[in-house]
């Protein structure tokens, strides 16, 4: 799994790419016009067929194995194969898309331009949950409600999740109708009609690799080894619909009107040199129980990925200026590492399955410009956001793209990136 800074690839467009050089290799499902959707590899600003090379006689053994895994226009018989099935195509990809490969003339032929091709949900996603474990949002969230008392008792105990709708989960590029059924402030009834305060979260999508049987439960020491990789995720929320809904069972439609992700999957092993420890909790906080608490987890369980989020509003794109930065944050805010929620979700013996997906929830960092959502940035629209347009905005409006990005970096190590996640907010119905 080579990711020196000197492997580099006769895909010139991929050398020094800001998201897809050779160390990374995400995978997704694409199209082109007029033909089935097929597993691919992201290459610079390049998609290379992975059926076409498997055609070509390119693959043998495990990464052949893998590849014809991706038949079908999904990716969950691959995640079912875990590790081992990753690492092999991942090695061969490298070999074949390496500088001095032998087969360049061969697949050129299959390599297509991004640009040119549509990108899919990568996986049939069974099942969704998204959890709350950015401890910064959940406080500045619980501050506008609660100001004496921002985190409830049990935060610190247990990674909080819902059950979300899988069926309306997108890939960048949707676009997003406002929902809603609402209670206006001062009325006693509620009302039909566009939500008003349509907002946007900035969170990390994870992809369920191998599952569990029902009833066994998955030990967070193992619980990485479950996890096939990780996407950009924008839960979009509809506050007011939210706030008039929630209570007593919490979000539902004012959440499930569309989720959209990023569509290449960055596997687990392009982020391995960005793993780092988790932060230390803050003194006074509880351990995690038992079953939650893992050494090797601890140390290296968290990711090192500066996340950004953008706003291009409709006057923006006319006047030809570039989006407005909203937010710079990081996933070191989560409180809890990805297979801390691997096992806590299963630990009841829930099954989970190749292609399940999780939110991480709303990942904002602890100072103003690093707040992952514009509930936080406005105070719930108290302090409105001015843009070099000239305009302001509480919650998001007709028009308003939100483009989230993501990047790992570390010294002597060439970056990687996500890819966008798109969305642009149009007219109700």
């Amino acid at each position: 799994m080579n990711h020196t800074a000197n492997a580099r690839s006769w895909v010139e467009h991929a050398n020094g790419h800001n998201d897809f050089p050779l160390q990374n290799l995400p995978l997704g499902i694409f199209s082109r016009p007029g033909e089935a959707r097929r597993c691919g590899v992201a290459i610079g600003d390049a998609i290379l067929d992975l059926e076409a090379v498997l055609a070509a006689g390119l693959f043998d053994g495990a990464a052949k194995a893998a590849v014809e895994a991706t038949r079908g226009g999904a990716l969950n018989a691959f995640f079912a194969l875990g590790r081992s099935a990753r690492v092999a195509l991942r090695e061969r990809l490298q070999v074949l898309l390496g500088e001095h490969s032998e087969h360049q003339a061969a697949l050129q032929a299959a390599l297509y331009p991004a640009s040119a091709c549509q990108l899919h949900v990568p996986a049939q996603i069974g099942d969704y949950t998204d959890f709350y474990v950015g401890i910064e949002h959940a406080k500045n969230v619980g501050k506008l409600f609660r100001p004496d008392n921002p985190l409830l008792p049990n935060y610190k105990y247990v990674p909080i999740g819902y059950h979300g709708r899988a069926s309306t989960i997108r890939p960048s590029g949707t676009d997003v109708r406002r929902p809603g059924q609402t209670l206006p402030a001062g009325h006693s009834e509620p009302s039909f009609g566009p939500c008003a305060r349509l907002d946007y979260e900035l969170e990390l999508g994870i992809w369920i690799g191998q599952g569990n049987d029902m009833g066994q439960a998955i030990p967070v020491g193992d619980a990485a080894e479950h996890v096939a990789g990780l996407c950009l995720l924008n839960d979009w929320s509809a506050r007011d619909i939210q706030a008039w809904e929630y209570q007593p069972l919490g979000p539902f439609l004012s959440k499930s009107f569309i989720t959209t992700i990023s569509p290449w999957v960055v596997t687990a092993e392009a982020l391995e040199p960005f793993r780092c420890a988790q932060p230390a909790r803050p003194d006074g906080d509880p351990q995690p129980l038992s079953y939650l608490l893992d050494k090797r987890d601890q140390a290296a369980g968290a990711f090192d990925i500066e996340l950004e989020v953008l706003l291009l509003t409709e006057r923006m794109r006319e006047q030809g200026a570039a989006p407005h930065r909203l937010t710079l944050s990081n996933t070191r805010s989560m409180y809890w590492t990805v297979a801390q929620l691997v096992a806590h979700h299963s630990v009841n013996g829930c099954q989970l399955q190749p292609g399940d997906l999780f939110g991480s929830g709303t990942l904002s960092g602890a100072t103003p410009g690093s707040y992952g959502s514009l509930l936080e940035i406005t105070e719930g629209g108290k302090l409105p956001v001015e843009l070099a347009s000239g305009e302001v905005r509480k919650f998001l409006e007709d028009g308003d793209e939100i483009i989230l990005r993501a990047r790992c970096t570390r010294d002597g190590v060439p970056s990687i990136g996500f890819g966008e996640c798109r969305g642009t907010v149009i007219a109700a119905n």
